[in-house]
């Protein structure tokens, strides 16, 4: 028995795989050439030498993360929106991939905190601060989605709170911006900060390869879980055949089907 693609909902088909195999190739190469913009292009940092260079992986990946947090809560108001279960499972995926990154975040920034200030992390810093809160925020994602077992509920629940924990996320931003006292350096600016040209093209090509390696990593788990479900969906198919079909020394009647609860 097999399932024909007529029978499959337009969003449950997957990428093309020339796609996917495209992506991580790309992804790789921009990764490479980043790592050379930061290591031999770009030069090092008068007061911090060389360990100034975690900041072109440091950063680029706080900012994805924080996209991603954001798309979390767009694709979460598509869902309640439409209903659409598609949309959950891209608001799970943001979400769950930007935990992770989030993690190097404050692995690398910890590393960069000891090195340049002396300690492994400054609770007086504002940039700090909030994205920690940020990330324990979304860190209460899972265990609240996994605490529920009805999935209509799940996603309801589950959405409603990604779209909350998204809009903390550019709220806390603006107020980071207006405090006026911090020691983190501010990259995100007109004139680029401190930067010279050199960095700049090194963070921005830094930039880039985190979003490209985001993208991936999403496209990658999209087509793995809609494969799967599309297996589950499979084997409940080829069950129910197999308990509908006749087997060898029984016959079938409305009286035999009732008494083994089959109607």
């Amino acid at each position: 028995m097999t399932v024909s693609p007529q029978g499959l909902a337009a969003d449950d088909r997957n990428v093309p795989a020339a796609r996917l195999r495209t992506l991580p190739v790309a992804s790789a190469l921009a990764l490479a050439l980043a790592a050379g913009l930061a290591f031999i292009y770009a030069p090092e940092d008068a007061d911090q030498g060389l360990l100034q260079k975690i900041f072109y992986l440091h950063v680029p990946m706080a900012i994805v993360a924080l996209c991603g947090f954001i798309a979390g809560g767009a694709f979460a108001i598509q869902h309640l929106r439409t209903r659409d279960r598609v949309w959950d499972l891209r608001s799970y995926i943001a979400i769950h991939l930007s935990l992770i990154l989030g993690v190097g975040v404050l692995l690398t920034g910890s590393i960069w905190a000891r090195a340049a200030w002396g300690h492994w992390w400054v609770w007086d810093e504002p940039t700090l601060v909030s994205f920690l809160v940020v990330f324990l925020l979304f860190a209460c994602y899972q265990p609240l989605r996994f605490s529920i077992e009805d999935p209509g509920r799940q996603a309801r629940y589950a959405a409603v709170f990604a779209v909350t924990a998204a809009a903390f996320v550019p709220i806390n931003f603006a107020a980071v911006r207006m405090a006026q006292g911090y020691v983190h350096p501010r990259v995100l600016t007109a004139t680029g900060g401190n930067m010279t040209g050199q960095m700049r093209v090194a963070f921005y090509a830094g930039l880039l390869a985190m979003v490209l390696l985001y993208v991936t990593l999403f496209r990658l788990e999209m087509a793995a879980k809609r494969d799967a479900a599309r297996l589950r969906r499979v084997r409940r198919e080829l069950a129910a055949a197999e308990d509908d079909a006749p087997r060898p020394g029984r016959t079938w009647s409305p009286a035999a089907a009732d008494a083994e609860g089959v109607v």
